[in-house]
C-alpha cells in the first residue's frame, strides 16, 4: 500500500516532474519474455528483464494489458479490471515485478482500458446499464461504423437492443455519462496506485463520451489517417471532466504519478485541451509516426509539435503501427531515426525491439491473429506483424505465439549484445548520453536537419550526400548518417 502525498509533498514535486524527459520503454506483454515456455510472454518473464532494461537505460516501463481477458483483442477487451489473467500470472507476480522495478528505480505505468471492455465482463453479462444500449427498432439506430470494418452496432435480439462497439462486437462501450461508470474506474484506479504503479496509459482516451443525440455523421465517409478527424461523435466536452477527476485522484497520492493518454487526432491543436494543467499529463504525439523520411516533412512535424502543444511526446513505434525499418525501408533510416528521437525534447516512448531494429514480419495468412485481419476478411493486414515475440537468444522460440523470422537469430539481444555498431548498442550509448536542456534548430543544407540541445548538436542526413564533420560523440552508423556533435 503506497502512502498517499501531502499538500506540501505534492507541491515540492511539480518543480521536478520525473516524466518530464522520462525514456518510457514500452512492453507488449504477451511478446516480450515468456517464462515458463508456453510461447506467451508474462509478468514474471518481465522481472527477469529488469536487469535488460535497467542496462538498457529507461526511466520507466507501459505495460500492455494483462488483465483477465478472453482475448478477441489480445487484451483489449478486459473481462475482470483488477485481477492478472492467468496466462500473464498473478498478482502476487505484478506484485513482485512493481517492488523489483522499484528497487532499480524504473517506473512502471499500466493500460488501462476505459472506453469498452470485454462482452464477457460481469458488467454486459448483467443488466447492462453502464453500457451505450438503444432498444431495438426498425434498422441500425444510426451509421455509425466500427473501426475494424461494418457498423458500429450489433442487436441482441434476446435483449431486444442495439449495444455500441467502435471496435470489435466483443469490445461494447461502456456509457460515460452515466455516474456508475466513473465511480467503478475511480475504484479501479485506486486498486493499482494502491498496489504501486506510477500511472496509466489511458486507452482511446478521446472516446469515452459519444454525443448523446446519437445522430448520423456525414456522409460520405472522408479518407483520414485517423476515423477520430472526422467523427463528431467522440471528444466531447464532458471527457474533460473525466480527466480532471482522475488528475485529482492520481495527485492524492505520492510518488508524482503520470496519466498518458491516446489522443488520436492528426491535428495537435486539438490534442492541446488534454493536457490543461489539471487533466494528463502526457498525451502520444502521433505526428512522426506517419511522416515519410523527408527533411521538411519531419521538420514541419516538429516544429507545429511544438508549437501546439505545452509538452510533447515523441513517438516512432509502438504495437498498432509498422514497425521503421520497414516503414522508413532500411537500416539506415532507423538507425538515425534513433538518434534522432532520443535528441528531442520530452519524453519519449520506444517499444520493444525497437532497440534491436527488428522489422516488420511479413506473416503468412493461416497465423495472422489480429481482429481486424480478421473482421476485414483480409483486406486490411492488421497489427501482427509488429507484434512478434522479440528474440533473446540466437536460438529462437519454436512455439512463439507469433512465429520469429529466422533472420531474427543474429538481432537476438544475444547477438547484439558487446557487438560495435549494432542497433541495441547504438541505442544504449544514445540513453546513455541523451541530451537535456533548451532546443534550438541550426542552419543545415537542404535534405539535413540540425538543432542544438544543451552542448549537443544533432544532424541528421535525409539523402546520400555526406558533410564532413567535427567532435563527433555518437554516430548512427560509418557513414554519418546522424550524429550527435559538441557544439
Amino acid at each position: 500500500m503506497q502512502r498517499r502525498a501531502t499538500w506540501a509533498t505534492r507541491w515540492l514535486l511539480v518543480s521536478d516532474r520525473w516524466w518530464k524527459d522520462a525514456v518510457f520503454y514500452q512492453v507488449y506483454v504477451r511478446s516480450f519474455a515468456d517464462s515458463n515456455g508456453d510461447g506467451v510472454g508474462d509478468l514474471p518473464g518481465i522481472r527477469s528483464k529488469l536487469p535488460y532494461l535497467q542496462e538498457l537505460g529507461v526511466d520507466a516501463i507501459w505495460l500492455t494489458p494483462f488483465y483477465p481477458s478472453p482475448g478477441a483483442d489480445h487484451g483489449y477487451d478486459v473481462s475482470d479490471y483488477v485481477d492478472v489473467d492467468p496466462l500473464f500470472g498473478t498478482l502476487a507476480d505484478f506484485d513482485d515485478l512493481i517492488k523489483a522495478a522499484h528497487e532499480i528505480g524504473i517506473r512502471v505505468i499500466v493500460d488501462i482500458v476505459p472506453n469498452h471492455t470485454s462482452a464477457q465482463h460481469a458488467w454486459f453479462t448483467g443488466d447492462r446499464s453502464r453500457y451505450v444500449t438503444v432498444p431495438a427498432g426498425d434498422g441500425l439506430p444510426n451509421n455509425w461504423p466500427s473501426n475494424w470494418g461494418g457498423p458500429a452496432w450489433t442487436l441482441d435480439e434476446e435483449r431486444g437492443h442495439w449495444f455500441l462497439h467502435l471496435f470489435a462486437p466483443e469490445q461494447p462501450d461502456l456509457d460515460w455519462n452515466q455516474r456508475q461508470v466513473r465511480d467503478d474506474f475511480d475504484a479501479i484506479l485506486r486498486f493499482w496506485l494502491d498496489r504501486g504503479v506510477d500511472g496509466f496509459r489511458i486507452d482511446v482516451a478521446h472516446g469515452l463520451v459519444k454525443k448523446a443525440s446519437l445522430e448520423d455523421e456525414p456522409e460520405p465517409f472522408p479518407e483520414a489517417r485517423f476515423s477520430s478527424d472526422w467523427r463528431t461523435a467522440i471528444d466531447q466536452p464532458e471527457v474533460h471532466e473525466i480527466y480532471r477527476d482522475w488528475h485529482r485522484l492520481a495527485a492524492e497520492y505520492d510518488g508524482d504519478r503520470v496519466l498518458v493518454g491516446e489522443v488520436v487526432f492528426a491535428d495537435q491543436a486539438r490534442v492541446a485541451p488534454y493536457l490543461r494543467p489539471d487533466e494528463l499529463h502526457l498525451a502520444f504525439n502521433f505526428s512522426l509516426v506517419f511522416q515519410p523520411w523527408d527533411a521538411e516533412r519531419i521538420r514541419a512535424s516538429i516544429d507545429e509539435s511544438l508549437a501546439q502543444l505545452p509538452i510533447v511526446t515523441w513517438v516512432f513505434e509502438n504495437h498498432d503501427v509498422t514497425r521503421i525499418v520497414t516503414r522508413f525501408e532500411g537500416e539506415r533510416q532507423a538507425r538515425a531515426a534513433a538518434l534522432l528521437l532520443l535528441a528531442l525534447p520530452g519524453p519519449v516512448f520506444v517499444y520493444q525491439g525497437q532497440e534491436l531494429g527488428l522489422e516488420e514480419v511479413d506473416l503468412p495468412d493461416e497465423v495472422r491473429q489480429d481482429p481486424i485481419f480478421k473482421r476485414t476478411n483480409g483486406e486490411r493486414l492488421g497489427r501482427d506483424g509488429c507484434r512478434v515475440p522479440i528474440p533473446w537468444t540466437r536460438r529462437l522460440q519454436p512455439n512463439a505465439w507469433l512465429p520469429q523470422p529466422p533472420s531474427w537469430s543474429d538481432k537476438s539481444v544475444e547477438a547484439q549484445t558487446g557487438r560495435d555498431g549494432s542497433f541495441l548498442e547504438l541505442y544504449r550509448r544514445a540513453l546513455e548520453l541523451r541530451p537535456q536542456g533548451g532546443f534550438a534548430w541550426r542552419e543545415s543544407p537542404p535534405g539535413t536537419l540540425a538543432f542544438d540541445r544543451d552542448g549537443l548538436t544533432c544532424v541528421v542526413h535525409f539523402t546520400d550526400e555526406r558533410l564532413p564533420l567535427e567532435n563527433v560523440v555518437l554516430a548512427s552508423d560509418d557513414e554519418n548518417t546522424a550524429v550527435w556533435m559538441r557544439r
